[in-house]
């Protein structure tokens, strides 16, 4: 009963000073929408980040020799699938190529791989199919496209048949990859030709199948830090070192990731943490006027018997309502903000729960803590004192 007289009287007081009660506010405000906003923004992009990352492939692993001392051949590269913690093997070859099509034309990455390559790199093919193992045994001038290449060359992702041109030379499309996200446009290459590896040494003069320059790998239950092992012990016994050999684990960006964008979140989380203490100051400046303003309404409730313990919760309460006020206010207005962001920039954030509820705790912390001085203040006062105050 007397905590839902106190949260009546709380609000009563900020009805009666509005302007005041705003300006109170709006530090918590300004800080609440600063934490969410500042770190939703971080959030999402870390989750669009890592997504187009998983396209790339988590349990992969990449190894990139010199092209001097260390030589891949097409009969090596077999017989790793031996290793105990290789799943699937793909070599690759890889070249800028110009291409063009009916609609348009442009600068595409081409792969030379093999049919497990799919597998490897965790490819979708939504229309035709992917490269299978007679299209380089018979040096098949056939081609996979990604998403992009379809819409943009062709005006349509149904491309199934048509001719594509690469540097030059005609290949036919079997197939069209699943739409990419922006980010793994921006990692992977908007536009991406897969072709047979057998025809992608004649779109190059320094392309050799005696000499493969990389080697795409998938590792058994995605222990690649196991397969990396097993790679360096074997190339060490092969070729005497790894120090020529680039060997790359794909789940490190992944854990790499993570540690860049909690760093990030702390301290812009931090930054943004500092708005609301400067906005609990505020707070406990007003309520200590208030407490001076009151003066004689606290003479008159000790006068007829409120307890000090009475006296501090009303006082207590009306700081957290204030304080939790903007905290709503602070959340409705970054809702609104990525809204704005999403329009603006074709973009999909939202509010990070988390975040929203690490915001409502902190301010509810910073009313009582700032709110808690002012409070016992009140409570403290002698009745006789604050009836005679003027």
């Amino acid at each position: 009963m007397i905590f839902f007289q106190s949260m009546k009287m709380a609000f009563s007081s900020i009805r009666t000073k509005k302007l005041r009660s705003f300006l109170t506010m709006l530090g918590i405000i300004i800080g609440v929408f600063s934490l969410v906003v500042l770190v939703s923004l971080v959030s999402g992009a870390t989750d669009n980040i890592k997504t187009a990352v998983n396209e790339l492939g988590t349990d992969l692993v990449t190894v990139d020799d010199d092209g001097e001392s260390v030589v891949f051949t097409m009969e090596y590269i077999e017989t790793l699938t031996d290793l105990p913690h290789a799943d699937k093997v793909a070599p690759v070859i890889y070249s800028f190529d110009m291409i063009s099509g009916p609609q348009d034309k442009g600068t595409a990455i081409t792969y030379g791989t093999t049919p497990d390559f799919m597998a490897i790199q965790g490819l979708n093919v939504v229309y035709g199919r992917f490269l299978m193992t007679p299209d380089n045994d018979n040096h098949s001038s056939v081609a996979v496209v990604s998403n992009a290449t379809a819409v943009d060359l062709f005006g349509r992702e149904n491309v199934i048949g048509e001719t594509l041109t690469v540097s030059g030379r005609p290949y036919m499309i079997v197939g069209v990859l699943k739409s990419s996200n922006d980010f793994a446009n921006l990692l992977m290459g908007k536009y991406q030709i897969y072709i047979p590896i057998t025809s992608a040494v004649r779109l190059s003069s320094n392309a050799r199948m005696s000499s493969i320059p990389e080697i795409y790998l998938s590792a058994v239950d995605s222990d690649t830090s196991a397969l990396v092992e097993e790679l360096e012990a074997e190339f060490t016994d092969k070729f005497g070192s790894t120090e020529d050999v680039y060997i790359f684990n794909q789940s490190q960006i992944s854990s790499a990731m993570d540690k860049i964008t909690g760093a990030l979140s702390l301290l812009l989380g931090g930054i943004a943490a500092i708005s609301l203490l400067v906005g609990g100051i505020g707070i406990m400046n007003i309520m200590l006027v208030s407490v001076t303003e009151r003066t004689r309404e606290i003479g008159i409730r000790k006068a007829i018997g409120a307890r000090p313990g009475v006296i501090l919760l009303q006082f207590l309460i009306e700081a957290m309502t204030l304080s939790l006020i903007g905290c709503m206010i602070g959340l409705v207005l970054s809702w609104l903000g990525l809204q704005v962001i999403n329009i603006i920039g074709n973009v999909s954030f939202s509010i990070s729960i988390p975040v929203a509820i690490v915001a409502v705790v902190f301010s509810s912390g910073v009313g009582i803590l700032f709110g808690l001085y002012p409070a016992r203040k009140a409570a403290a006062m002698k009745p006789i004192d604050a009836l005679r105050y003027n």
